[in-house]
């Protein structure tokens, strides 16, 4: 069992099924949760080698995007290795990994 399929069993087991919608909104305020954490431990940013983050607060975004990806039916696995393939080709085509350079 990977971890999406953990997730969609908890989900279930817990009645915690929810719409596309309200997971993707789930998801902004996990984000959200962790830009918090940052932003207080770095002093608003004036100490940013101060970045402190609660390993839970990461699971609970992770939690969060695997329901998200379980509601619209993605397989997470199958999404990441998509993406590391992008990555990999914008790294082969120029040398960086991001978008639009």
């Amino acid at each position: 069992m990977d971890e999406q399929d953990r997730v969609a069993a908890f989900v279930d087991e817990h009645e915690l099924d929810a719409h596309l919608a309200y997971r993707v909104l789930d998801l902004e305020s996990e984000v959200g949760e962790i830009a918090k954490e940052v932003t207080t431990s770095t002093g608003y940013g004036a100490e940013p080698a101060e970045a402190a983050i609660a390993s839970d607060e990461i699971g609970d975004a992770l939690f969060a995007l695997l329901a998200l990806a379980d509601a619209a039916e993605v397989d997470a696995a199958d999404a990441l290795d998509e993406s590391l393939a992008k990555y990999e080709a914008r790294i082969d085509e120029s040398g960086d990994a991001g978008s639009g350079r």
